[in-house]
């Protein structure tokens, strides 16, 4: 690390700063004072947001946090009665709502009076077709404007959404979604990826023979065949068809609990079933609004993007952008077609002023050879923001080389778990090469040693110290609640405990070393796999890597596997550069005893990389849901490897 930032916000930036103003009307002087001020007085802070940010609801009741010593058990707002979908249509103009774009293939805007006559529309097609507060919606659906009408739809009713992308497979669809009995199945008729049009019919077809609660199958038209679709599928309907006929008149939102669910996100899935994981409206929006408001300083101006998929929380998150008056910029299908220039044309031609993405994709461009700072204006933009993956040092490095010099960078880091983040950007710190800037607003976050001690500058468990509104409202099917319970709360008891490998560095910022269960061991020592990732990334002949830890000698050995560049051979030359370059980078207890060439690795539907499923086929154990890869045959690449018998 650095002593000298990438970045720092200049006096115009700070000053006009959304948190800035919260800071002034409460007397605070530094983003530290306010970072205290929102962890040490959650009922002053939590209210203040509130009305800051101007929500609405029936009545915000007296109380605002019960049980604060109680996690799981503490309670926000427990009087409050709301409906988060109208916390996101409070705008009603000609201006964009949401721009789309599908590819090559499609381009459609849609303005916010448009949004909320289509959402009028739907409210009153889903309550005709007996759609209920607490029903399930569920979406297969690529994300598009017509996506977003039928969550804000269903979410104004009090049914509870959730939602995979189209390219999940038949069991993966039927493992979340064959958990919460849904009533109705929102899907499309095709999408398209890197130039291919890709249909839904057969797939969705055998979903529907194992889920039996479903009553109508709503097809949104993205390819041209909805109609041909919607006849081959039970209860299916055209969406068109199913809105028309409906005023688009004001509805009357439901107003509910805080608690209320509105929707349910699931686990990875890679070690087992995926957990259902129940977010509550209320914490949902207040957390969200204080990340995008206060953290990613959003206002009505914006033009928001974020590049996900409906099966990512990333898409929830970006949603919730509505809430602060932004506009959303929405892309669908292959980040790379049809070349690596396309969301940079996106961002030029719609003039974004935020590019959300994720790390790999910033490594991905980098290696593509494509430097946008010198093919493409990128004038509004102003703020880059990275998860999914730790961000490497080198990564922050092309960002600023490469991209953009003047924009704030902020890598964030939280997870599926609170739809949220407990760290990541704020607009009035600077930007340190390799680190997230720190603790995001509400977030009691720390650093555990084995002990559970508090540690600076050195490697332990994320932690989060305080309860904070987005923490699940339960599991799914999990009556007494020991799922939840041992998910987070059993390693250090009232202590949310994440499961990332973690360090609070001198400037008060975080890097995150990977995930604690795919943390390596050898000789007892920990490492996240990140601080090799890192290094191997500088190497030009290594697309992507993946490390695991390898039983071997009553010890742990470090075996790392690495897709390269089109014809380029593993020589022994190549392998010691590689080892050279982790052995100076970062140590030599990094350095790998065995290094394996393989010419795909398996990663998730989000696009991480599953490291657990790879250590498990090397062990010879079973992957219990291969249904959760998004290319589960590139597992037996790694099944009985000779080199890893010696």
């Amino acid at each position: 690390m650095t002593d000298s930032p990438l970045w720092t916000p200049d006096e115009v930036r700070i000053v006009s700063s959304n948190l800035w103003r919260f800071m002034q009307e409460r007397k605070l002087k530094t983003f530290s004072d306010a970072l205290r001020f929102s962890v040490e007085k959650p009922d002053a802070f939590w209210s203040d947001l509130w009305s800051f940010c101007g929500v609405r609801a029936e009545t915000r009741g007296e109380r605002v946090l019960i049980d604060a010593d109680k996690m799981p058990g503490a309670r926000f707002f427990p009087d409050a009665r709301l409906n988060y979908a109208e916390n996101l249509l409070w705008k009603n103009g000609d201006s964009d709502a949401l721009v789309f774009r599908g590819e090559d293939k499609v381009q459609r805007r849609m303005s916010w009076k448009e949004l909320n006559a289509n959402v009028a529309r739907m409210h009153r097609a889903l309550a005709s077709a007996g759609v209920k507060a607490g029903d399930r919606v569920a979406g297969v659906v690529p994300n598009m404007p017509e996506t977003i009408v039928c969550f804000l739809a269903a979410a104004s009713l009090g049914a509870i959404w959730s939602s995979c992308s189209p390219d999940f497979g038949e069991r993966g669809i039927l493992d979340r979604f064959g958990q919460i009995t849904p009533k109705i199945l929102i899907t499309c008729d095709g999408y398209y990826y890197a130039g291919k049009t890709i249909r839904m019919a057969e797939k969705i077809g055998n979903v529907l023979k194992e889920l039996k609660s479903v009553e109508r199958t709503i097809i949104i038209d993205y390819i041209g065949e909805s109609e041909a679709v919607a006849g081959t599928l039970r209860g299916g309907v055209r969406l068109s068809r199913f809105m028309s006929g409906m005023s688009s008149d004001p509805i009357a939102f439901a107003q509910l609990p805080f608690d209320h669910p509105l929707y349910i996100l699931y686990s990875s899935g890679t070690t087992g079933i995926p957990k259902c994981i129940v977010h509550r409206a209320g914490g949902i929006l207040l957390k969200h609004l204080s990340e995008h408001v206060l953290n990613t300083d959003t206002k009505p101006s914006d033009r928001l993007f974020y590049f996900s998929t409906c099966g990512w929380m990333m898409w929830n998150w970006l949603v919730s952008g509505l809430a602060a008056g932004a506009t959303l910029l929405l892309y669908d299908g292959s980040p790379f077609y049809p070349s690596e220039r396309v969301l940079f044309d996106f961002a030029d031609e719609e003039g974004m002023t935020i590019f959300g993405t994720s790390a790999k994709y910033i490594d991905a461009v980098k290696k593509s050879g494509l430097t946008p700072k010198t093919t493409h204006k990128l004038a509004a933009l102003r703020a880059m923001l990275s998860t999914g993956s730790p961000l490497s040092a080198e990564s922050f490095d092309f960002v600023y080389d490469g991209i953009k010099g003047d924009m704030q960078l902020a890598s964030i880091s939280g997870g599926t778990d609170i739809c949220g983040c407990f760290v990541g950007g704020n607009p009035l710190s600077p930007v340190y090469r390799g680190e997230i800037q720190g603790a995001m607003l509400g977030m009691a976050v720390d650093v555990y040693d084995e002990q559970g001690k508090p540690v600076k500058a050195e490697k332990g468990e994320l932690v989060c110290t305080r309860p904070f509104p987005s923490m699940p409202v339960m599991f799914w099917n999990d009556p007494d609640g020991s799922k939840y319970h041992d998910a987070y709360f059993a390693r250090f008891p009232n202590i949310w405990c994440h499961g990332d490998f973690a360090e609070i560095t001198g400037h008060g910022g975080m890097v995150i070393h990977g995930r604690s269960d795919a943390t390596l061991n050898p000789g007892g020592v920990r490492i996240g796999t990140a601080e090799i990732y890192a290094q191997v990334e500088q190497v030009p002949e290594v697309i992507e890597a993946l490390a695991i830890g390898q039983d071997w000698d009553s010890d742990v050995r470090v075996v790392l596997f690495v897709r390269l560049r089109a014809g380029v051979a593993l020589d022994a030359d190549l392998v010691a550069r590689i080892r050279k370059q982790i052995r100076d980078g970062a140590s030599p207890r990094h350095v790998p005893a065995k290094i394996v060439a393989v010419a795909d690795i398996p990663r998730t539907k989000s696009g991480k990389i599953t490291e657990l499923a790879v250590r498990d086929v090397v062990h010879g154990r079973e992957v219990k849901n291969k249904e959760a890869l998004a290319n589960p045959e590139a597992l037996e690449l790694y099944r009985d490897i000779a080199e890893l018998q010696v």
